[in-house]
């Protein structure tokens, strides 16, 4: 039995299939996304989905689904599934399912009478084309399948509407088709191993219901175009179609799937799923290879990122890649800070602690290869231009004070990790000196200072010499309460906030810390007990008046819930660094425990992947993006601290 498979009794059953979500994803950006039933439940689903560069650098769903139909002795059985507004169910093409598997490729059975027939869906790594492998498993002599593309040609947070401006013609090409919808856009070239016969007749279906839109408090309703119907009469067992934003010989499609399907790293264990979602968030394009924060919908992301590196990379034994991404988001540092959000003219700085994350990234890398004594030759003069745009105020009211801390925050802005924003205001407002970030910025001072030692730079060790030395001393005054017994989360001028939240875990987890051994024992202590579950840690403690245990609902409800109890993941890893720390190889019973909880997870949301948060509270029912990077990195980090007996 393969390592993730599901029988014919749980694909017929709509509820529990379309609960589940599958994601292919190329190395050039682009990707496929659906439910385990194959009905697209949401409005990033789509079965070719592109950046578009020529318009604004973002994914666009270019064919939502091909509508396939096996066509038997003049009887068509149509295999799709489509949900309908009103909740209508339509072409349950899933009563032909009688099996599923994710390895090598995903893989659909199919018995239409006593017709059996395979479907294995691959996307390429370095290219943005699609296959799809139809293998005959009987006998026949007469069958023949068509294919009906839904085409959307629309940025993946948008919706499509029957319109005039579309351009409904085609163009022929060799055993198939291309279609472009509107100007600017790559086309959309599909085509079959085999002859095909295209009968041209646009029409507009309309209202596909995504009903994860609409739980989520977004419009869930579109309309798409089917131009036509492309027909195939099988002369052999084997039929490929493959949409692609380039022609191909289709002479060439059986050699090109063998080829590629060697390099596909297999998902026939909960590891190598984990490294296999790992190396879905890599994308290099246009010169620069960067990390996609979580699919279906967030870009990249700068915290993110940094976050993500150890783990993703370092994990996996390769530090080039690592040292490629940090290069390729040192391009676009500013102002000594790195993007948030967006590309291009929609990119945002409000982040106060991806740059922090960017020094204690590269902590890691150094530590891994040890290259301890040429880092700073090489990376000094970002870290310095970082370290005095701090000193020196930088965007956002990101200033040092007088005491060596760093304070960060105006009306309106969220600029921690804590980002949520509901009417204007953000949820966990945090404006001050935020825990966290005096953490790391006392961990980058240090290690900046040992590594301008190392490379000599006696005046950098000299301008920041007193300031490092005073830091401890400051911060303790300013976050710790003897009474309490744990870490204020922000503090802004005499307003302390003493909310038990995971930020002070990070104090605990950096090789260059404020605290003393002691307090990092009770702040463990208190995460274990109020934040820590076996699917990541909460952002604030049950205790709280202001948690709230579930997340659901529109926008606002759920942004009310994000960093208000909802568990993370990825906080796994400091909580990690900082067990580890304090208690050495004692924590690793808890450790391998958290690794091996989260196996089950493989198979009940993102298929193979772990997803963003789950609920505060049991069960912890997953949520948000289906696939996200540094929940990935977290577990691949922690199995790694398992099997090397220590931290980077």
């Amino acid at each position: 039995m393969n390592y993730i498979e599901f029988d014919k009794e749980k694909l017929v059953n709509i509820t529990f299939a379309k609960e589940r979500e599958l994601l292919r994803c190329s190395r050039m950006g682009a990707f496929a996304n659906t439910s385990l039933l194959r009905l697209n439940t949401r409005k990033y689903h789509g079965l070719f989905i592109v950046p578009q560069d020529k318009i604004d650098h973002e994914r666009h769903v270019l064919v939502s689904n091909l509508n396939e139909s096996v066509i038997m002795n003049d009887m068509e059985f149509r295999l799709g599934i489509h949900q309908y507004k009103g909740g209508v169910i339509d072409t349950k093409g899933n009563k032909y399912m009688q099996r599923f598997v994710a390895d090598p490729v995903p893989t659909y059975y199919f018995r239409v009478g006593k017709f059996n027939f395979k479907s294995e869906i691959l996307l390429l790594n370095n290219d943005e084309r699609l296959i799809i492998k139809y293998t005959i498993l009987d006998d026949v002599e007469s069958v023949a399948f068509q294919f009906q593309p839904l085409l959307a040609f629309r940025q993946i947070h948008h919706l499509t509407h029957k319109n005039d401006a579309a351009n409904t013609n085609y163009e022929c090409c060799k055993n198939g088709v291309k279609y472009c919808l509107y100007d600017n856009y790559t086309p959309v070239y599909i085509q079959c191993s085999e002859e095909i016969f295209y009968e041209h007749a646009p029409v507009w279906y309309e209202n596909f219901e995504y009903e994860k839109e609409i739980e989520r408090g977004y419009e869930g309703v579109e309309d798409l175009l089917n131009p036509g119907k492309i027909n195939v009469k099988l002369k052999n067992q084997v039929l490929y179609i493959t949409l692609g934003t380039e022609p191909i010989d289709p002479a060439a499609l059986d050699q090109l799937y063998q080829d590629e399907i060697q390099h596909h790293t297999n998902r026939s264990s909960y590891f190598n799923c984990l490294k296999n979602a790992a190396e879905q968030f890599i994308v290099k394009r246009n010169g620069k290879t960067q990390i996609i924060a979580g699919y279906p919908w967030f870009g990249r992301w700068g915290r993110d990122t940094f976050i993500s590196l150890p783990g993703l990379t370092l994990a996996l034994d390769k530090p080039e890649l690592c040292k490629e991404i940090m290069d390729s988001m040192l391009e676009e540092l500013h102002d000594g800070l790195f993007p948030n959000i967006g590309d291009g003219d929609q990119t945002a700085y409000n982040s106060v602690d991806a740059p922090l994350w960017f020094i204690r990234a590269l902590q890691q890398y150094t530590t891994y290869t040890h290259s301890e004594k040429k880092i700073w030759n090489e990376y000094g003069k970002h870290i310095r231009a970082i370290l005095d745009a701090y000193r020196h105020g930088s965007l956002f009211n990101i200033k040092m004070l007088d005491n060596g801390l760093i304070y960060a925050g105006c009306e309106g802005k969220a600029l921690t990790w804590m980002d949520a924003i509901v009417e204007g205001k953000p949820v966990t407002p945090r404006t001050g000196c935020q825990v966290e970030i005096n953490a790391l910025w006392y961990n980058a001072l240090c290690f900046a200072s040992e590594m301008a030692r190392l490379g000599k730079d006696t005046d950098f060790v000299q301008e920041w010499k007193e300031i490092i030395k005073e830091f401890p001393d400051h911060f303790k005054t300013t976050f710790w309460s003897k009474e309490k017994g744990w870490l204020a989360d922000y503090v802004d001028g005499d307003y302390k906030n003493f909310q038990v939240r995971p930020n002070m875990l990070i104090a605990t987890s950096l090789p260059y810390t404020a605290i003393s051994e002691k307090i990092r024992q009770l702040i463990l202590k208190k995460c274990t007990e109020e934040l820590l579950t076996n699917k990541g840690i909460r952002t604030l403690s049950p205790n709280d008046p202001d948690y709230k245990g579930y997340y659901g609902g529109d926008q606002a409800t759920r942004d009310a819930a994000y960093h208000q109890g909802t568990c993370w993941p990825w906080l796994l890893m400091p909580f990690t660094n900082g067990m580890v720390a304090v208690h050495q190889k004692k924590a690793f019973p808890t450790l391998e425990k958290i690794l091996y909880d989260f196996e089950s997870d493989i198979k009940d949301y993102g298929i193979s992947t772990i997803g963003e948060i789950f609920d505060g509270a049991p069960p912890h029912h997953p949520n948000g993006c289906i696939s996200q990077a540094w929940s990935v990195a977290a577990l691949l980090y922690i199995k790694w601290v398992l099997e090397n007996g220590k931290t980077m």
